[in-house]
């Protein structure tokens, strides 16, 4: 009898942990495409980000989740060649997620989250792209194109 009481317990903890994922903080890793967060002022080493419904403010939204090719050690250098597999990478998909539209007034632009050197060094090659105002504004719904 303990044990069934001990599962429904259980299942009320991870049901409430997915009922409430939009509001609960996570690292950047953990994020999917359409979720919507706070872009953290200080964007290095970021281990947190913290999670919103898309119809509340919110300051970034994630469109598109790849990962870099590259082999497991060092990370790719020098920088500008990150920049470049960035726009690669993030730019087309960018422009899918928000559309033309969109895209063309030049209040949104892409961001992203990738692993620190030591990520690099392990192996990590997640990268999540994310949209946000260029004004800093909040948003109060998805950016999402409806096709």
């Amino acid at each position: 009898m303990r044990w069934v009481i001990r599962l429904g317990i259980l299942a009320v903890i991870l049901g409430d942990g997915y009922l409430f994922r939009d509001r609960l903080s996570s690292s950047p890793t953990e994020l999917a495409v359409g979720d919507c967060f706070d872009v953290p002022a200080v964007k290095t080493s970021v281990k947190d980000v913290q999670h919103h419904p898309c119809t509340e403010s919110h300051t970034g939204e994630v469109y598109a989740l790849v990962t870099h090719p590259a082999a497991k050690g060092t990370p790719p250098a020098p920088q500008g060649a990150m920049v470049d597999y960035l726009v690669s990478a993030c730019g087309p998909s960018f422009l899918s997620y928000v559309g033309p539209a969109a895209a063309s007034v030049g209040n949104l632009d892409a961001g992203a989250f990738y692993p620190p050197d030591d990520g690099w060094n392990n192996g990590e090659r997640g990268i999540t792209c994310y949209v946000y105002r260029v004004d800093g504004a909040p948003m109060t719904g998805s950016v999402k194109a409806t096709h």
